[in-house]
Formats: structure tokens, sequence, C-alpha cells
């Protein structure tokens, strides 16, 4: 069984249980996916940097990553609807706890600088948004190996209805907050 699951089902449900007095255990606020985006503008005079993107997010993730592509034309920047703009990949169950696992013990660590995630980039509905600069933190990368240095959006979707049940959720799981 994965490490971060089995700790959620036997410590962090009955801490949850008590610190908000759940009467069901239905009640108790769980995360129910999680979804890695690279935005890559540069992509649009480039697909190898696209298909470097894809390669990269996949091996990251364990899960094929697909490609986005604009909605619109925007005439300005040179982008036509259905260009390739982007790659992104949505992990549920088991993948999603290995994966939130792996980013919270090795991966955060790894940044230059690091005193904490931001408390209060919650959403207002449980919901946590973190962006990070460099995917070179992921102890899969190999900095020699990697094209050009892009960002990535991480997105923690979870069941809680209010930012203070997903930010007790998170804090539980070892999401290292900011004080």
């Amino acid at each position: 069984m994965i490490r971060l699951k089995e700790k959620y089902e036997k410590e962090i449900i009955p801490a949850l249980m008590k610190e908000f007095s759940y009467k069901n255990i239905m009640q108790v606020p769980r995360i129910k996916s999680i979804v890695l985006n690279v935005g890559m503008g540069e992509g649009i005079q480039d697909i190898k940097l696209i298909e470097a993107a894809v390669k990269e997010l996949t091996t990251i993730s364990g899960q094929k990553a697909v490609i986005t592509r604009a909605k619109k034309s925007i005439a300005a920047f040179k982008l036509r609807e259905g260009m390739p703009v982007g790659t992104k990949v949505t992990l549920r169950g088991n993948r999603m706890y290995e994966f939130l696992d792996k980013f919270i013990s090795f991966a955060l660590p790894r940044i230059r600088d690091f005193k904490g995630v931001s408390p209060k980039s919650f959403d207002g509905r449980g919901n946590y948004a973190l962006g990070i600069k460099e995917q070179v933190i992921f102890p899969e990368i190999s900095y020699d190996k990697i094209s050009n240095m892009h960002g990535m959006d991480i997105i923690i979707v979870t069941s809680a209805g209010t930012n203070e049940e997903g930010r007790s959720l998170l804090r539980h799981m070892g999401m290292p907050f900011r004080n």
C-alpha cells in the first residue's frame, strides 16, 4: 500500500474527525486529484520544446501527459487556434498519492532558499495551487538531459468545503506551510 494513503487512512482521518468534530467518516476532506500543468509559450515556434515538456512531465508523474492546444487565435502573439501551447496531466488514485509523497518528501526540500509554501494559495473551496520555477527539483530529471528550464503549476483538488479544512488536510499530510 502507498505510504501516504496508509497514513491518511490510519492517522489523518481520525485527527481531522476530532479537529472539526465530524460525525461521519464521509465528511472528512480527501484529495480528489492533482493536476500538473506546463505552459510553453515558446512552443509556438519550436514543437520540440513541447515534446520535451511532455516527456519530462510523463517522467515526473508516471502517467502520459497530453498536449494542450490554444482555444482562440491571438494575432499579437502569432497564435492560431489549435496550436500546441503546453502540456498537462491529471493524477488520481494511487499515482496521486505517490506523486504527493514524492513531492513533499524529495522535491520541495531541493528548492533553493526554501522557507515553506504559501498558506494563502487556496481558492476558497479548499483547493490548493502552487507554482514551481524549475523542473529539476524532481529527482527523476537529470540536469544534463534537459533542453530548457521551465516551471509548472501544481493544483491539488480536495473535497474540503473551506480553505481551513483544506489547509488542515494538507498540513497533516506533511505540506510545509510558511508561518
